[in-house]
């Protein structure tokens, strides 16, 4: 039986969530507009200033433990009303770069979270169509031991790659169908996709494929931001919401391109606040609750 996600959701059900648990990406998007080196500290801030300025406006808030959660609940920056997500993930990759494979996180403590207030874990997972289904099962099942210890939800990412062999074919659009059907047999109580089609071109397909995931899924889904432009990703969510997801779990989309404001309180105020609330009635609008998931 899948765990209450309420305490992750707005009244309407739908899942109106900000993404803040980026790691060395995210210092390599400081590190493109500053010729000095990035802190971990300078990293930290924006964490605390995004809990601080979003979270009133966010059913949820996913941060990591590395660079973020502590600081977040020590400066009491998290609205009450949102609920927070601790992400379970070790990021593997370069310096300032995207992670190249993920694994489990044994430096965070499902009890210690959930102490300090989280109501839900996550974890990543790289899917590529000639690594091992097994590996990934077993990598998953990992991870649901640490929920498992604590009682809170499971929410699973995937991120469709390209396969090793550059020979192999990819198509990102099958591809993700085929990762939402691999993960409907893993327990989980929460699914986060990628958009199809990267929410560009004709919406009517976006809106098809998201019904395929919907389909192959069976259990409640959001989409992340990752790959959608900024401009597109508001209809993104209503196609995805029409196909039947329950909202998002986004970062770039909302604050991605405010990292090299002078005043990054005052971006996240005058910029990513009214795409919050404008995603926020779409959601309302389109989505399909939660608790309503066939």
């Amino acid at each position: 039986m899948s765990r209450d996600l309420s305490k992750l959701a707005r009244n309407s059900g739908g899942l109106a969530m900000v993404a803040v648990d980026q790691r060395e990406a995210l210092r390599g998007m400081f590190a493109k507009n500053q010729s000095t080196p990035v802190p971990n500290s300078q990293l930290t801030q924006f964490k605390v200033d995004v809990a601080r300025e979003l979270s009133p406006f966010a059913s949820a808030l996913l941060v990591d433990q590395e660079f973020g959660i502590d600081a977040i609940v020590d400066e009491g920056a998290l609205n009450p009303s949102c609920g927070l997500i601790a992400a379970a993930d070790l990021l593997v990759g370069p310096p300032g770069g995207a992670a190249t494979a993920t694994e489990i996180d044994s430096e965070v403590d499902p009890i210690r979270m959930k102490k300090i207030g989280a109501v839900g874990l996550k974890f990543l997972v790289l899917w590529r169509s000639d690594e091992s289904a097994e590996k990934r099962a077993e990598l998953v099942s990992q991870f649901n031991k640490l929920c498992d210890m604590a009682n809170l939800p499971s929410i699973i990412e995937i991120i469709v790659k390209p396969p090793n062999d550059s020979s192999r074919e990819f198509n990102r659009e099958e591809e993700l169908i085929s990762a939402a059907r691999e993960a409907s047999k893993w327990r989980l109580d929460l699914y986060k996709a990628e958009v199809p089609f990267h929410g560009e071109g004709d919406l009517s397909k976006v809106r098809r494929n998201a019904e395929r995931i919907t389909d192959a899924i069976g259990k409640p889904w959001v989409v992340l931001s990752n790959g959608v432009k900024t401009e597109h990703f508001a209809d993104a969510v209503k196609a995805c919401s029409q196909g039947g997801s329950s909202g998002f779990l986004a970062g770039r989309a909302v604050w991605a391109d405010l990292v090299s404001a002078k005043n990054i309180p005052e971006a996240l105020r005058n910029v990513a606040i009214p795409r919050l609330k404008k995603l926020s009635d779409i959601v309302d609008t389109y989505a399909q609750p939660w608790n309503l998931q066939k």
